[in-house]
Formats: structure tokens, sequence, C-alpha cells
């Protein structure tokens, strides 16, 4: 019962310290276009998620967290560098060869310093398993080249848009998949195969350090999913077929949404139970996040049905709330309280300094993340953070700073530099009334901002910033 605060008090001095005689294990687990509210610990009512919140349940949850960017390529790359997108290499989900069939995104540097190669060189053992989307085998992006020993899944995320792909990666090779053939079904469905080779690599290293990243594609469209996961949802919901040709069809979109999410929370729940049986739970640390919000309708998928970001501004694509709000749950047993909440502000490029000071990792120089573990494990306050900075070049071109409770953003970027809108969080959270005028010394500090954390880049310009 006092566990967690002997572990608080022992470890006053250092947040290193709570490491311990024996290096933590990571599991990071991230899903893909999830929004805040598709978990049961964020208010979610339609859709069972009891593993996920079962972290929560026994860790922290935070209600201030942000997903690194508006989409899946850049994100990860302020995941895996610790960069915010002002300074991060990839701010976009470019294919690295548009000619090439699924030729993956622009690759990462080789020398990039990334989450996984810190870990790698710090004695860990190093996996994943899902969508990479930060290049391929062929190039300077393979997982391999990035710090990860063992890789199996898609590479290149317009790959992923398929549940049953006819194969995937392992270690850069092609791996057929049986009975698949990129159709709406299939007899091998990837989360399950994601899932079991999880499961393999928790065992193989049970006696070593691991760190274990998993970025699951569910529940990003396609909506596909096995039937005996479907049949739980089917007949609960009004369902009309999704019929458009973004995606393939589904008979029962909103049921399968919601199946899909349920079944990755499945392979959740057996990977916290594989962790207990090996006897390593006390000493892993588990975090759950999504790489930015849902998509909205489209696809087949129906998010404003299952209210998946509130009633907050903007979708997937989109600096407004609504497309970087982010679920963010974490638990380390005997180190943080359980039921703990937190209101700390924070990004997905603060994961790489939290976990590292976890592990008695020294984080690279030049980062934007900051350490937000004593904050988490109820060591006291975070380092001073003034505000959090995003772009994104894509959808018309955006800018965003939080600054306190004050949400500055300029949209259009690609055609002018447009006015910034102001928004107070404190009083509307959903963005609904800009406030510019009424507060120019806030405008002008976020003005500021703006200009001090672009850092122009010749592969993803925001033309109308870098003139």
């Amino acid at each position: 019962m006092f566990r967690w605060l002997l572990a608080a008090v022992v470890a006053l001095s250092s947040t290193a310290a709570l490491a311990g005689p024996r290096k933590p294990n990571v599991v990071f687990i991230f899903a893909d276009d999830l929004g805040w509210r598709d978990l049961g610990c964020y208010g979610q009512t339609k859709i069972r998620t009891p593993n996920i919140d079962r972290i929560a349940a026994e860790g922290v949850k935070l209600t201030r967290a942000y997903s690194g960017n508006a989409v899946c390529a850049p994100s990860r790359c302020c995941l895996m560098t610790g960069k915010h997108p002002g300074h991060a290499y990839i701010r976009d989900n470019r294919q690295w060869k548009p000619m090439q069939k699924w030729s993956g995104q622009v690759p990462l540097p080789e020398d990039t310093v990334t989450l996984p190669k810190l870990f790698q060189q710090n004695g860990y053992a190093t996996g994943a398993m899902g969508k990479w989307g930060l290049g391929s085998h062929e190039n300077s992006g393979d997982p391999k080249k990035q710090g990860i020993d063992h890789f199996f899944g898609y590479e290149c995320q317009a790959h992923a848009h398929n549940h049953y792909p006819a194969y995937v990666y392992r270690n850069g090779a092609k791996v057929p998949l049986d009975g698949n053939d990129d159709k709406p079904t299939g007899k091998q469905f990837t989360q399950d195969l994601f899932e079991t080779e999880a499961l393999t690599f928790i065992r193989d290293h049970q006696k070593d350090p691991f760190f274990l990243y998993l970025p699951f594609i569910i529940p990003h469209v396609a909506i596909q999913v096995p039937e005996d996961s479907l049949a739980e949802y089917k007949g609960k919901f009004d369902d009309k077929p999704y019929t458009g040709k973004a995606y393939l069809h589904h008979d029962h979109p909103r049921a399968g949404l919601a199946a899909m999410i349920t079944r990755m929370d499945r392979s959740v729940g057996r990977i916290l139970d594989l962790l207990k049986e090996l006897k390593l739970d006390d000493n892993t640390i588990v975090v759950f996040t999504s790489d930015n919000g849902p998509v909205g309708l489209f696809g087949g998928s129906d998010n404003p049905f299952f209210e998946s970001k509130g009633e907050l501004r903007g979708w997937k694509g989109s600096l407004y709330e609504g497309g970087i709000r982010a679920p963010f749950v974490m638990k380390w047993s005997g180190k943080i309280r359980p039921g703990t909440e937190s209101d700390v502000l924070t990004a997905n490029w603060d994961v790489l300094p939290t976990l590292c000071a976890a592990a008695g990792i020294a984080p690279p120089k030049g980062i934007d993340g900051i350490n937000i573990l004593p904050a988490l494990v109820g060591l006291g306050n975070v380092a001073p953070r003034e505000y959090l900075y995003w772009e994104f070049p894509s959808y018309t071109g955006q800018q965003a700073v939080r600054l306190g409770n004050w949400k500055g953003t300029r949209q259009n970027l690609r055609m002018k530099l447009s006015e910034i809108e102001l928004y107070d969080l404190a009083k509307d959270p959903n963005e609904t009334t800009n406030v510019a005028a009424a507060h120019p010394d806030v405008v002008k500090r976020i003005a500021e901002i703006l200009a001090k954390e672009h850092e122009p880049s010749k592969l993803f310009p925001l033309p109308s910033v870098d003139k």
C-alpha cells in the first residue's frame, strides 16, 4: 500500500535514482488517430477499454497532454527525437519516392539521435511492432539504423491503411501473410500479429532490460476487425454501411471502429498480464498515448458519434485542440501512485527525456523536451516551461503556441502570413472566440515565439513564414 511513498522518499534527491539496481523495462504503446475521449478513463461510454483504463487506475492519467503534431509521421519524429515540430527533421507525411507505391516517408538521417538508440546504447534490447513511418529498409530511416534491434510491421504509413495486407516487414525482409490480399477481410489481422510478436519479444528478453515500442495502427481507417470482436458491438448502434471510395467499405462502421479499439485494448491487457506472469510488472514502465487527434467523419470512421475529442475544435490535421490533444496514461508499480491525475503541461517530445530520466540515461543536448517524471512520481514540479510550440506545413500551413492558458494559432500559411488568433483555454477550451484584439500584449509575445521557434526547413517549408 505504501510502496509508492517509500520509493518517492528514497528517490527525493534525483529522479534518476528511481531506476534502482536493475534498469526498468519500458513498453511504450502509441495508438494511431485515437481521440483523447475514446478511452473509458477519459469519459468514453460506448467503447470498452478496460485494460488501458487499468493503466490509468494503477498509475497516472494526464489531463493536459498533447501529441507531437497533427498527423502521424511528424508526430513520430517528435517522439523519437525529443524535438518540437519547429526543429524536427520530419514535419509532414511526404513520401520518400512519390511515384513508388509504399516507398515510405521521408527518412530520418542515419546520425539522428533517437529514443531507441539511447536505450540500445545503454544495454537495452529494443523492439518495435506496428507502423514505423520514418523511412524504410532502403534508406537511412531503416528502423535497424535508428536503434531498433527487432522490427515487425509496416514501414510506410500508406501501406498501413489496410489491416489485412498481403505482407509486412520483419527487419527489412518481406513477410507474406497467407490468406491476405489487401481486401476488406483476410485471415491474418495485423493487430493480432503485432500482439504475438510483442509477447514473444518480452519472453525472449525477460532477463535483460528492454525497450518495446508498439506503434499500433488502430483505430486508423480502414475500418476492419475480425468478426469475433465485431459481434460485441454489431446491432448496438444505428449503423449505416460505409461505401465511400476513400478507404475500404464496411457494413457496420460504427460497430467496427468500437470493436477495433476494444481489440487493441485486449492486446494491451495480454501484455500487462504477461508482465505480471513473468514477474516483470514491478520493474516495467508502461505508457499509452496517441499520435494525433481523431480523423472525424471520414473513411467510415464516425468519431463525432463517439465524441472522440469532446467539444474541442478541429480534427486530425489541425493544430486546434481537437487535432493535437492526446490521451496519456502511464504506470510504474511502486513508483507512481495508483489513481494519480496530473495536469502537467506536456507534449510527446517530452517522452524522450522523461523515459531517459527513469532509466538513468543522460538525454542528448539540443532537444526541446523536458523531463516531466517528477510530476508523475510525486517528487515535485517539473522544470519551468513557458510554452509549447507546433507547426505543420500541410492542411494549408499552420502554427500554434500554448502559452499558459493562452492558445495562439496562425492558419493558411501556405497562402499568406495570416493574423494570429488568440483563445483563452481556461474560459474557452473549445476555441470558439478569438480574443486577439483585446490582448495585444499576449499576441505580441506569441508572435515572438512563433518567429523564434520556427527553424526553416528546405524539405517542409512554410512559405509565408520563411520569407
